[in-house]
């Protein structure tokens, strides 16, 4: 008998998740374990696609993304979660101290975010 591992709602705890853009088939494995939406993980997938893997930078692009789309607001919770070599997992729990007016703020996404987000198709081939 196989028993399915819990895994939390965690979408009851945090508004917004920044989850490192390590790889296209990461974030499709993520979004299927963690039961995310497809714009939940748009912060992911729209920096992997503009900046490709960059490291552990790319959370700071994430976090970027969601702030040049409007969508932070105060008292908002974001989940960033990093990957390294090996077993190494680090995350980090932000809450919005105002809300975020894109026009105000200076981002590597602002000459360019009325083009996001792009199409970018799932590659994760693993069975459920």
């Amino acid at each position: 008998m196989k028993i399915k591992p819990y895994i939390p709602d965690f979408k009851l705890a945090f508004e917004h998740f920044c989850i490192h853009a390590g790889g296209w088939a990461v974030l499709d494995e993520l979004q299927k374990n963690l039961e995310l939406s497809d714009s939940q993980m748009e912060p992911s997938r729209m920096t992997l696609y503009r900046f490709g893997n960059a490291s552990s930078s790319s959370l700071w692009y994430e976090l970027g993304y969601s702030e040049a789309k409007g969508r932070d607001k105060k008292g908002d919770r974001m989940w960033q979660i990093a990957f390294g070599s090996g077993f190494k997992c680090n995350s980090t729990v932000w809450r919005a101290f105002r809300s975020v007016n894109p026009a105000k703020e200076k981002s590597p996404w602002m000459d360019e975010i009325d083009g996001f987000p792009v199409h970018v198709p799932k590659v994760s081939t693993s069975q459920a």
